[in-house]
């Protein structure tokens, strides 16, 4: 991990300490750094001082974690593995626009294949546990609905 220097005028634009990433992005410095510990953010660059420095793309890829998590509903370990996949994949598609050889370039298609469905895999599993509660939450409000046909019932005799 090398030091960075003061940023320069076109470093500054790209260039964000943490209290910025925090304010920019709605997340705590706290939950930054865990981040960072957990694999779900690249080690922070740092300055001379030892102060953080993010880039535009560690907020973009914050953005995506909060996507992940708040929306979606991922785990933290099932947010790492989307992201690993999704790093792996943009590697693969790299070496295929650079392969001239089609039999080489078949294996990458292979390969991110594979890791998209994997990633299928895991929606398909968020998917399928989403019905499961949908489905006990309707039984629960037929329950109370058939409990209120009772008690109306029994009130109104």
């Amino acid at each position: 991990m090398s030091a960075v220097s003061e940023p320069t005028s076109t470093q500054a634009s790209s260039c964000y300490s943490i209290e910025q990433v925090a304010t920019r992005t709605g997340l705590t410095k706290r939950t930054l750094r865990y981040y960072e510990e957990m694999g779900l953010l690249p080690p922070a660059e740092r300055t001379e001082g030892n102060y953080r420095r993010y880039s535009e793309e560690d907020i973009q890829r914050l953005e995506r974690v909060k996507e992940l998590r708040d929306l979606l509903g991922f785990s933290l370990s099932e947010i790492r593995e989307i992201l690993n996949v999704e790093e792996e994949r943009g590697t693969i598609r790299e070496a295929f626009r650079v392969e001239t050889d089609e039999n080489a370039k078949v294996a990458h298609l292979d390969r991110a294949d594979e890791l998209i469905l994997q990633q299928i895999g895991l929606v398909e599993q968020k998917i399928a546990a989403l019905e499961q509660m949908r489905a006990s939450l309707y039984t629960k409000l037929e329950r109370h609905r058939e409990k209120k046909q009772v008690l109306n019932h029994l009130h109104n005799n």
